[in-house]
């Protein structure tokens, strides 16, 4: 019989904290689906990849990642696989390798169109709410979800692609400012959507100045196209280390990952009129004052609020034409979800936290 990972515990936990995965059972008898209705096919995922929207969910920490999710939820919403069958007038086939879209909301919204934005619980967004997610065997999911897969990564580095991946690009080419060769850009830490803006960055010819607090990630950030690096940790006040390294001018975009934090820091050193894309909140912190510096510097502070289907469409494509690997730092089997989930919670890892589905 198939199997999958759901929720059955509602104790809240801080979202980090590892105990939350008592909430988090592998149930081993589910039935294959089937009855698959028209324009819809039946996958066979393969493979699953962790972001730390998945940790909040699995930890019920609704300050975080708002809720109540479903009961039997299941997590996760990255993955990738094959079709298994097909539904009725499905344009897919068996056999077909494909990219699972993140989120439901597949309609053609850009930055500055009149296209009404969708709000939270409308976003459709895999493995939370009430939308089953990827951390199982089988899935019947419509056509229009489904991207087909380039066929020279194999599935545990496609899982990896479209929430970090989407979210970098939207970052960095989809707001209101977009990403040219020669610019500079600024990156935290080495979790997903960083590592894809490193590597984005880089193809297109942009220098790429790359913050941790650990040397030996930040050996690993240059290998694949950081420019610069900084410690954090050695460098507390590490914008005035960027403004040194950009000649006091300042960076054109932050890809902000850290939050109320950094948030500061990240204005200050990105140049006049540039851009801090606000992509997460991962750190957490105190309130802070960033009124006058965004006003004085003209600067954008930009919310990368979703990231849809054509966005993930896009980077592929950029993705093929460049020959760009993601960045997995770990691949777990299907019994050990629950440790992957630990190392993504301990933040220790380089790139994407990768799960075996089934086995």
């Amino acid at each position: 019989m198939p199997s999958e990972y759901q929720l059955h515990g509602r104790t809240k936990y801080n979202w980090s904290d590892t105990n939350a995965l008592q909430n988090l059972r592998l149930n081993k008898d589910v039935p294959k689906p089937s009855n698959i209705p028209s324009g819809h096919a039946l996958v066979r995922i393969r493979a699953a990849a962790l972001n730390a929207r998945d940790m909040m969910v699995v930890a019920h920490a609704y300050e975080a990642y708002p809720g109540p999710h479903k009961e039997d939820l299941v997590p996760c919403a990255d993955g990738a696989g094959e079709i298994d069958t097909v539904g009725e007038g499905s344009k897919w086939k068996a056999g077909d390798r494909v990219i699972i879209n993140a989120n439901a909301w597949t309609t053609e919204w850009k930055y500055g169109s009149d296209i009404e934005m969708p709000d939270f619980h409308e976003l459709g967004g895999k493995g939370a709410l009430d939308e089953q997610g990827t951390l199982r065997e089988y899935a019947i999911l419509p056509d229009d979800q489904l991207i087909p897969a380039p066929d020279y990564l194999p599935y545990e580095e496609l899982a990896a692609i479209p929430g970090a991946g989407s979210s970098a690009m939207h970052a960095l080419f989809f707001g209101p400012q977009a990403l040219k060769p020669g610019q500079t850009i600024l990156t935290q830490g080495t979790g997903g959507v960083s590592c894809f803006a490193i590597q984005l960055a880089a193809a297109v010819g942009a220098t790429v100045i790359a913050t941790s607090s650990s040397d030996a990630k930040l050996e690993q950030a240059r290998s694949f196209g950081a420019t610069h690096t900084i410690n954090y940790c050695t460098h507390p006040n590490w914008e005035d280390e960027v403004l040194h390294l950009t000649s006091g001018r300042g960076v054109d975009i932050v890809v902000e990952v850290a939050g109320a934090s950094t948030i500061l820091q990240s204005i200050k050193c990105t140049r006049l009129g540039g851009m801090v894309a606000l992509v997460g909140f991962l750190a957490g912190g105190k309130e802070q004052d960033i009124v006058a510096p965004i006003i004085v510097g003209g600067k954008t502070v930009y919310g990368v609020y979703m990231h849809v289907k054509w966005m993930n469409e896009k980077l592929l494509q950029f993705m093929d034409e460049k020959k760009i690997r993601p960045i997995v730092a770990e691949v777990f089997e299907w019994e050990d979800a629950k440790k992957a989930f630990e190392t993504m919670a301990k933040q220790i890892a380089v790139g994407k936290i990768v799960v075996k589905v089934g086995k």
